[in-house]
Formats: structure tokens, C-alpha cells, sequence
């Protein structure tokens, strides 16, 4: 990594400022403040605003920037097989039996080289730390967790990463799961499933749930479960969850991944819904880009039914929500590449997030951050790190109308993105001190 200014003029949104600061002159349509912001050895010495308005400082093109950004919920050990396995009728079973067929065939070298490749890529782009699902049911599962546990040791201080174990729920209950759950809160990982249709009997899934954050809470670790990635009996997975959870009284963290068929559901079901998943303190990960891909199928026939987790209104009951990127050329998703900003820029039209709006943009920022219980919270202030990524956009139209190039700051040096070679071409001079 090379040196960065120390003195860098740019705009930030307002979200992602110290909200202790006071008299910031935000943009009325935009949520963005110019700013000049001064770095010494990796942290934060100075912010200073810079006027608004017709011939002052803030009126100058200056760059977009964004702090880092956080996936919370990718698939590592899978990542790039899509050419290998590929899943052309893009439906659920076709993306399960290529899983499979690649699953049997999987190795330590083989993840140790997709992981590293997703991470490189990872932190050039702009994330600093990632949650990874590792099928862990098969032969597979322990050289898959010993490549990413590798990694994850590999890439400590640069991309944080934090791994889920996935198995079918009833797993939990064998014995050889209880060994797998004691394993895997060795080794620092979480505990995951999948829960969705064809439910089984209520009283085996509730069982089977119980059961599992019973262990969690034993062997003080959290869980991670895909619930609800279907078009079918909606919401019925997310309500289990909730239901056993509350009953329980348990302290475990729970997320719940995808929750797509919540949007199934009328407004008066999804608003109660909200309120005991929030009630309940449970997280959701909405996970667009996969969802619009899988669901809401009709053969040979344009899609009308558009199905993911309903952000808005779990965000209006209290829910934290963030929002991921999960599967990277896979046989679930065959496009991705690990780029935050590329999810951000697609979510005002996947899922109508606006991120002028806090709401739009803390899925991807501040929301993941919370989730993963980050050290940093994602937030420029004084004394922070000096942790930025800034992008050839002036504004938030700007930044959806084409990918743009970008300089990540971490520890306040840059490291120049694969797309870039010449830093200059990024940042006009007026915008460096």
C-alpha cells in the first residue's frame, strides 16, 4: 500500500458521521456533507466542514466516499464454481444437486484458493469483514473449515471474518451434531440451518430449534439460519423461530438469512410479524440479489412475482436488517465478485433502497457492522481510523450510473482497486490537500 494526503476534501454521507457533531451543512436531497478531513498515522485527526452554497468549498466536484463496508452472509467455500457446476434453469433444485455434485468433489486446496481469491478481492473493492456459511454436513466440512479458518487467521486486521456452520436443522439433534456444535464453538464459528418448506411436523421443527439454541447458548456461540427462502407457507419459518426463541427466553443471537416469502404476507400479518422478530431481538439478512434469481420462476415466461425480505417493514418495526451479497458465481447465483459497491448501486432497484436515506444505506454499513459485532462501528470521527473508500461520484446519481472506480484508505494508506492503476485518475487535484 502506498502513502495517502494527509488533508483530503470530500462528501460523506451524513449516516456515517459522528453524531456528536453539530451545525453540518447536509445536503437537502442528498444526505451528504463536504467535508475536510485530516489523518495521521491511521486515524482521524481532524473534520472540518466546508461551506455550502454558490461559490464556497462545498460547491466544488468532490468525491463521493463511504467508510468500509461489511458482508454479512457469503458462501466461501463455494464461491467461482459456477463454470464447474453450472445451474442453468437458475431454479432451488438445480442449484441443490449441482451443490451436491460439487460438495463430493470439494478439497482443502480448492477452498484455501477460492477463499484467498474472494478475499483479495474482498478488500480491494472496499469490505472489511465478511460472514461466511460453510456446508458443513459432508465429507467436505471439516478441510472447507480448516481453509477458511486459515484464511481467516491469514487476513486478520485486513477483511475480519466470521464462519457459520450449515447443516440441515434436525442435524443439531443427532449426536454426531452435538460433536459437530462443540467443534465448530472451538473453533469461534456460529451455529446455522435451514429452515423452509416442505416444513416438517411443528412440534419437529420446534424441537429441532430448541434444541439447537439450547446448544448455542451451552457452548456460548450464536446462530445463523436460512429461514424462509421460498414462495410458500410465508413467513411460517421466521414466526417459528421467533415463537421458540421468546418461549425460551434465550440470550443466543439469532439472525435470520434471507426471510424472503415474509413479502408474501398482508400488510396486518407482515406488521405483527415485525414486532415479535423484534420483540424477540432477532436480526435479518435480506439477501435480494439470490432471491430474485431463485424465485418467483414461471417457465419460459417473465417473472411477476418478485420475491425477497420485506426491508422497509421490518425496518419500521425495530428489526435490524442488513443486507448481503451470499452466493458469488455459485451454482445458486452465477454473478457477484464481492464488491459492496456494486450491491449498494443495484439496491435501489432490487429492493427500492435509497441511500441518501439512513435507512437505505445502514443495511450496508452500520446495520452489518452491528451484526457481526464489529469493534468499529462504521462511523467517521476523530480518533477513528482512517478508513475510507472513495469513488469517481460526486453524488448519489453519479454513483448508480455506471460502476464506478474507487481508492480504498485503510489505516489511512491507499490501495490502489484491480481496476485502477493511476490513483490521478480517481481524484481530482482540488480534492487532496
Amino acid at each position: 500500500m502506498s502513502s495517502a494526503p494527509g488533508r483530503l476534501r470530500l462528501r460523506l454521507p451524513r449516516a456515517l458521521l459522528d453524531p456528536r457533531l453539530t451545525g453540518l451543512p447536509v445536503g437537502p436531497n442528498d444526505g451528504l456533507v463536504a467535508l475536510e478531513l485530516d489523518q495521521r498515522q491511521g486515524r482521524i485527526t481532524a473534520l472540518r466542514p466546508l461551506p455550502a452554497g454558490p461559490g464556497g468549498e462545498g460547491a466544488r466536484a468532490l468525491p463521493l466516499a463511504l467508510t468500509p463496508l461489511v458482508e454479512p452472509h457469503a458462501h466461501l467455500d463455494k464461491c467461482f464454481t459456477a463454470g464447474a457446476f453450472p445451474n442453468p434453469e437458475g431454479t432451488i433444485d438445480g442449484a441443490l444437486a449441482a451443490n451436491r455434485r460439487e460438495d463430493e468433489q470439494r478439497t482443502y486446496a480448492q477452498v484455501l484458493a477460492r477463499g484467498e481469491l474472494a478475499l483479495e478481492r474482498a478488500w480491494r473493492h472496499g469490505l472489511r469483514a465478511i460472514r461466511s456459511h460453510i456446508d458443513s454436513g459432508g465429507a467436505a466440512a471439516r478441510p472447507s473449515w480448516e481453509a477458511l479458518v486459515e484464511l481467516r487467521e491469514r487476513w486478520s486486521g485486513r477483511v475480519h471474518l466470521q464462519l457459520v456452520a450449515l447443516v440441515p436443522l434436525v442435524h443439531w439433534s443427532s449426536a454426531e451434531g452435538e460433536e459437530l456444535a462443540r467443534w465448530v464453538a472451538d473453533q469461534g464459528g456460529w451455529l446455522g440451518g435451514v429452515l423452509g418448506p416442505p416444513y416438517g411436523h411443528l412440534r419437529s421443527d420446534h424441537d429441532a430449534l430448541a434444541t439447537l439454541l439450547g446448544l448455542a447458548e451451552r457452548l456460548g456461540t450464536g446462530v445463523d439460519l436460512h429461514v424462509d427462502e421460498a414462495e410458500e407457507q410465508p413467513g411460517r419459518g421466521v414466526d417459528l423461530v421467533s415463537a421458540v426463541a421468546t418461549d425460551l427466553r434465550s440470550g443466543v443471537p439469532i439472525t435470520c438469512s434471507h426471510a424472503a416469502s415474509l413479502a408474501l404476507l398482508g400488510p396486518r400479518r407482515l406488521e405483527r410479524l415485525a414486532e415479535r422478530v423484534a420483540a424477540a431481538g432477532i436480526a435479518v439478512v435480506a439477501l435480494p440479489l439470490t432471491n430474485l434469481w431463485l424465485l418467483g420462476r414461471r417457465p419460459e415466461r417473465t417473472p411477476w412475482l418478485r420475491v425477497q425480505a420485506p426491508i422497509r417493514s421490518l425496518q419500521r418495526a425495530g428489526v435490524l436488517v442488513a443486507v448481503g451479497g451470499d452466493n458469488v458465481q455459485d451454482p445458486w447465483y452465477p454473478g457477484g465478485d464481492f464488491d459492496p459497491i456494486e450491491l449498494l448501486r443495484l439496491a435501489p432497484l432490487t429492493s427500492h433502497l435509497w441511500p441518501a436515506r439512513r435507512q437505505g444505506l445502514a443495511p450496508f454499513t452500520t446495520a452489518p457492522a452491528r451484526l457481526l459485532g464489529l469493534e468499529w462501528d462504521g462511523l467517521v470521527r476523530e480518533g477513528g481510523p482512517a478508513d475510507l473508500v472513495l469513488l469517481d461520484a460526486g453524488s448519489w446519481p453519479e454513483l448508480l450510473a455506471r460502476t464506478p472506480q474507487r481508492l480504498v484508505l485503510r489505516d489511512g494508506r491507499c490501495l490502489p482497486p484491480p481496476a485502477l492503476q493511476q490513483a490521478a485518475v480517481l481524484l481530482p487535484a482540488a480534492s487532496m490537500g
